[in-house]
């Protein structure tokens, strides 16, 4: 079943420079970009599920073929007719949306395809999906010949991929590339424009880059979806009579993607955990405007490995690599953006503080005309609910702001002005602090876009208008709510701020059951999750010389370490010793058995404490490169 909510689409769209031309019928195209254009995705097939293979049957548009899929072994190939249904024969028959692509494991190979979708908004004229379901199809009939030990070793596997069902904010297109900002897609070469879909796309923003390898070796170029990982958000509103469109789009960089604890900081290479590119779109008067921000984890190479505390020790690896490793962060920065202001927004003082000193001295010999570093400290500046206060870092970065400007497009298409910098903002998460920043920034940019296109006067601002300024504050409240749940498992904290403007007694309340909450993920759930992000990601390839045992063989109290029976000890220590207690009045020996009871409690209490590490929940595949 899909949700659509969105407008119908013309045959023919404009935008900006772009027009589309839904059947080919360009008059200025050659042969060789006709054959390209030609490639339409398919958005709607029948799914044929046959006791040996899967076979697909578009049915948005007449086809000449059909993909078969092996049941056995995951192998493709493209037939000419359906196979004949009998009485013996009787497939199940479904519609999906769409591939995302294949797996393969150790033995048998799985397919994900996509069974409900929403309509959430459009880019560039084109409507935008959500995936609201997905499903995975086994193909591993010859597991059933293989032998016990490497069955036990796929079934463990197999358990993994029931996270990629419950993946969140995937979004996709059939018709647009949502890898690439507005910028980057107007400034897009006309020899790129023609090709399909997965091949204009940004590798690091394509969540689904490594599934996609067996459709690509078979050249299924009208069966490879894009899929990218994010956030969308869109309201419309009227100030006057003028009719506002506002969109934020975030795309998730899959380079050292995972969860908020088991990937934290760099990697050698400088890519950065939680990495985040947020567009804000305005769309009014004929007039297009986007504006960039960034948001990524501290860029040298350190950990936050849990340990059951609220709160693990910040650990520096190779302290020595922090210059090179920041410098290629930011290198690659300014070749995709231009001029970089760096934000850190961390505490100033304690293990926060040791971290950002680091940050600073690695950013001294980086600094330039082209790369500036702020640091501004969150906490002890705004405290728990002076928010407003982020006025004083506005004054700091204001002049950069205007000098880089946004991306615009006039009533033509024509680009009128281009972005030349991004703001590249961070706290230790790069979620709750970050949020709230990033939603001031983007305030003030579109007040300054909607100064610029006439809509608003010289001293207007959003919050003059009441829905207008609700709408916004929910805009970014959502967005960073998709992003946070996606690193950690939760909403954003501090979103009653994003939200209202202000913080609110039941979102300081709420703020404290997500810690909570993250803290159970963290040390309880997250390791496996990690598993998961590896193994769809390509981060960890299965083979038969490989397992899931970890490289350094557990001994001693790690091969018996385990919470839930720590704890059921703690537990039954404690009642038997109360029970005991209260039978010491009429027999002192149930006064030695309570101490003893008690003795025990204590005593695996602080075996867990002094090892916690040992009965958390960790990755047992891919090990950070740090």
């Amino acid at each position: 079943m899909e949700s659509i909510n969105a407008p119908d689409f013309k045959r023919t769209l404009k935008f900006g420079t772009f027009t589309v031309y839904t059947n080919s019928e360009n008059p200025n195209m050659d042969e060789t970009e006709k054959s390209h254009s030609e490639i339409k995705l398919y958005s709607r097939l029948r799914l044929w599920e046959f006791p040996d293979n899967y076979i697909f049957e578009p049915v948005d548009t007449v086809a000449d073929s059909y993909l078969a899929v092996s049941r056995a072994d995951g192998s493709m190939n493209l037939i000419g007719e359906l196979p004949q249904c009998g009485p013996v024969q009787s497939p199940n028959v479904c519609t999906v949306f769409g591939i995302i692509g294949m797996l393969k494991l150790l033995v048998g190979s799985y397919l994900l395809v996509i069974t409900e979708r929403e309509c959430v908004g459009s880019y560039l004229g084109h409507p935008i999906f959500r995936v609201s379901t997905l499903r995975i199809l086994p193909c591993n009939h010859s597991l059933s010949n293989s032998p016990a030990e490497q069955k036990k070793t796929e079934a463990e596997f197999s358990v993994l991929l029931n996270a990629a069902e419950r993946t969140s904010g995937l979004f996709f297109s059939y018709d647009v590339n949502l890898t690439l900002c507005m910028q980057r897609l107007h400034d897009m070469g006309s020899e790129s424009k023609p090709l399909p879909l997965w091949r204009q796309a940004e590798p690091r923003f394509l969540w689904n880059n490594y599934m996609l390898e067996p459709l690509i070796d078979n050249n299924l170029n009208q069966y490879l979806l894009p899929i990218v990982q994010g956030s969308y958000q869109h309201f419309q509103a009227a100030i006057g009579t003028n009719i506002v469109d506002v969109t934020l789009i975030s795309r998730r960089c899959t380079r050292r993607t995972g969860t908020r604890m088991w990937r934290r900081g760099a990697d050698r290479d400088g890519y950065v955990a939680n990495f985040v590119e947020t567009e804000q779109i305005l769309q009014a008067n004929g007039l297009t405007a986007s504006f960039i921000q960034v948001r990524g984890s501290i860029p040298l190479l350190w950990e936050q490995i849990v340990d059951l505390s609220y709160k693990p020790s910040f650990d520096l690896v190779k302290p020595e690599e922090a210059p090179r490793v920041a410098e290629l962060h930011f290198l690659d920065l300014g070749k995709k953006y231009g001029s970089v202001l760096a934000i850190d927004l961390v505490n100033k003082h304690g293990s926060e503080g040791r971290l950002s000193e680091r940050f600073a001295n690695a950013m001294q010999p980086i600094v330039s005309e082209d790369i500036r570093y702020v640091h501004f400290d969150f906490h002890r500046i705004c405290g728990h609910i002076h928010f407003e206060r982020l006025s004083l870092l506005y004054d700091q970065i204001g002049d950069y702001l205007k000098k880089h400007g946004y991306f615009l497009l006039n009533e033509k298409g024509e680009k009128v002005e281009e972005q030349t910098g991004v703001v590249r903002t961070n706290c230790i998460d790069c979620l709750d602090r970050t949020n709230v920043t990033q939603s001031m920034i983007g305030r003030k940019m579109l007040e300054s876009q909607l100064k610029r296109i006439g809509i608003f006067g010289a001293d207007e601002t959003i919050s003059a208008y009441p829905f207008f300024d609700a709408s916004f504050k929910i805009l970014w409240a959502n967005h960073g709510d998709d992003i946070s749940i996606q690193y950690s498992g939760t909403p954003a904290l501090k979103g009653d701020f994003v939200r209202h403007g202000k913080r609110t007694v039941q979102g300081i309340v709420k703020d404290g059951w997500n810690a909570l909450a993250r803290y159970y993920l963290n040390n309880f759930v997250d390791g496996t999750k990690q598993d998961a992000i590896d193994l769809l990601q390509g981060h960890y390839i299965v083979s038969l010389s490989r397992d899931m045992t970890p490289t350094t063989k557990a001994a001693g109290l790690e091969t018996y370490a385990s919470f839930r029976l720590a704890f059921a000890l703690v537990l039954a220590g404690f009642m038997f010793a109360m029970m005991s207690l209260r039978q010491a009045r009429n027999d002192a020996r149930h006064l030695l058995l309570s101490l003893f009871w008690a003795g025990l409690s204590l005593g695996v209490t602080a075996l867990v404490r002094a090892n916690g590490r040992m009965f958390t929940n960790r990755p047992r595949l891919f090990r950070s490169r740090h």
